[in-house]
Formats: structure tokens, C-alpha cells, sequence
């Protein structure tokens, strides 16, 4: 019979080797999902979600079960995400206007805002390379929030948890983070609305016009250079579909659609046997720290 989280929690404080892995790979998709939408580089998140499972892993036995374990899982990880030294060397100190001038310099001038929502616009491989664009581009568009009000939005907009609990996961009064993510949520929601060319249809920049320009600058591989997409996997919403979705809703809603329309991200490596057969080798005598 397979063990719920809890008895693996228990069996893994228990120095349980085999409830450890089985434990770590409950957990580690979800940890590389909330890597990739706090620093959307793929080698980035990877690196960040080992460290955060090893914490995670070495943190095990002061866990005691006053909260979900996922909540406490979480709360693990936007600690590391908010205050490890070597995600904030990472910032990039990116803004708002310096994303728009990036994204509006080298548009195609030859595709007009009439054309830049029609589906004869994205279809072969340019609808593959408009939906990676589509992804790349909303996922990036968080790196103008500071590190703290980025992981209120992506807890609240992208993955959906109560307030309470994301309150919970930052260590912040429900009323306090509530103030965070309103304030994180308008000014996604006032970018994405004068912007995106998928919300707005008046707004410069669009996929179909942007794409040229992100192919030139290394952002967007080649036409026919063979290489896959590294955010719009094959889970990824259909651009199109996406495009349909969000004419229909208000801004608001369009900039939560856009936001969550990602794939899931799942770990593209297991975790699992290798933090446990490194922590055995530093620590021979028992399976985790005690």
C-alpha cells in the first residue's frame, strides 16, 4: 500500500532511506515549478531546487506537523528564494520600462496590428516558436517585481493558494500580504494591459512582431536550427487557444490567464536518488540528520 505524505514524513524522520526518496520526488516538481517562475532560467531553478530539497531533507526533523507539510515545504523554499545570497546576485535589476524598451526596439514593421492576432499568423514552426516567445516573455515580465513581491504573486495568482496560506508560507500577517500581492498583482496587471499585444491588441509589441527581433538578439533559436523549446513544453497551452481565452476576459483575468498558462515545469532531473546517496557518503552513520 502506498504511504500517504504524512507516513513518509514520519518514516523519513525515522531515518528511512527509502520514505526520503519517495518523499523528495512528492515534492520535487512542485519545488522546480516555483524555481522557474521566481527565476526563469532553466539552469537557475534547477540549481535552486536542489538546494532547497537538501534543506528541505537536513530541515526534516524540526518539522513538526503544526502546518501542512506542503505549507512548511513551501515556506522552506521562499525562505531560500528571498534571502540566499546567490539568487539575489542573480537579480538582474530589471523595471517595467526597461523590459517595454526592450521588447518594443527591432519589432517587424512589416506585421500590422490587424495581423498580429489572426491564426494565419501562427502556424509550422513559427506557432511552436510564438507560443515559446508567448511563455519566455510572460514569465520574464515578473523579474521586474523585487524578489519579496514576485513570490507573493506567483503564490497568489500563478499557483492559487488561500491567502492564509501563502500569508502563512511568507511569515506575514494575512492583511500584510494581502497589501503585497495587490500591489504586485497592478502593476502585472497595468504592464501586461498597455503591452502585450495578446491583451491589447493596440499595444506595440506582439509575438508575431516580436519574433524576428527575439530570434536575432539569441533570445528565440533560429528558424530551422532543430533546437526545442525550453519553456513552451509540450504542456504548454496552445498559443492560439490562449489568444481566445484571453480576448474574452477582463484585464485583470487576462493577466492571471496569461500568468498561468505555462506548463507545469516538472523537475527534469530526480532528485530523489542523488541528494540521498550524497547525504549517506557525508553522513554514513544514518540515512538523515537527526
Amino acid at each position: 500500500m502506498q504511504k500517504t505524505l504524512e507516513q513518509l514524513v514520519s518514516a523519513a524522520q525515522a531515518g528511512d532511506q527509502a520514505a526520503l526518496k519517495n518523499l523528495v520526488q512528492e515534492i520535487q516538481d512542485q519545488i522546480h515549478h516555483l524555481a522557474m517562475r521566481m527565476m526563469v532560467n532553466p539552469d537557475d531553478a534547477q540549481e535552486a531546487t536542489q538546494e532547497i530539497l537538501i534543506l528541505v531533507i537536513t530541515k526534516l526533523s524540526t518539522f513538526e506537523g503544526k502546518s501542512a507539510f506542503k505549507t512548511w515545504v513551501y515556506r522552506v523554499a521562499a525562505n531560500y528564494l528571498i534571502n540566499a545570497k546567490k539568487i539575489r546576485d542573480k537579480e538582474l535589476g530589471l523595471t517595467f520600462d526597461i523590459f517595454k524598451q526592450d521588447l518594443e526596439s527591432g519589432l517587424d514593421p512589416k506585421t500590422s496590428f490587424s495581423d498580429t492576432l489572426s491564426p494565419n499568423m501562427a502556424s509550422g514552426e513559427d506557432k511552436i516558436w510564438l507560443n515559446e516567445l508567448r511563455v519566455s516573455c510572460t514569465m520574464a515580465m515578473l523579474l521586474c517585481l523585487d524578489l519579496k513581491h514576485r513570490l507573493a504573486y506567483v503564490l497568489g495568482d500563478i499557483l492559487d493558494f488561500p491567502q492564509s496560506e501563502a500569508a502563512q508560507i511568507l511569515d506575514l500577517s494575512t492583511a500584510n500580504y494581502r497589501k503585497r500581492l495587490s500591489r504586485a498583482r497592478n502593476e502585472v496587471v497595468a504592464f501586461t494591459s498597455r503591452n502585450c499585444g495578446i491583451a491589447n491588441s493596440k499595444a506595440m509589441c506582439s509575438c508575431p512582431r516580436r519574433l524576428p527581433a527575439a530570434r536575432k538578439l539569441g533570445r528565440i533559436p533560429e528558424k530551422g536550427s532543430g533546437s526545442s523549446p525550453a519553456y513552451a513544453l509540450q504542456d504548454a497551452p496552445d498559443y492560439i487557444a490562449v489568444i481566445e481565452d484571453v480576448q474574452a476576459l477582463e484585464a485583470e483575468l487576462q493577466t492571471i490567464k496569461l500568468q498561468r498558462a505555462t506548463p507545469t515545469f516538472a523537475s527534469p532531473q530526480d532528485f530523489a536518488n542523488k541528494l540521498a546517496s550524497v547525504l549517506t557518503q557525508n553522513n554514513p552513520r544514518h540515512d538523515i540528520p537527526h
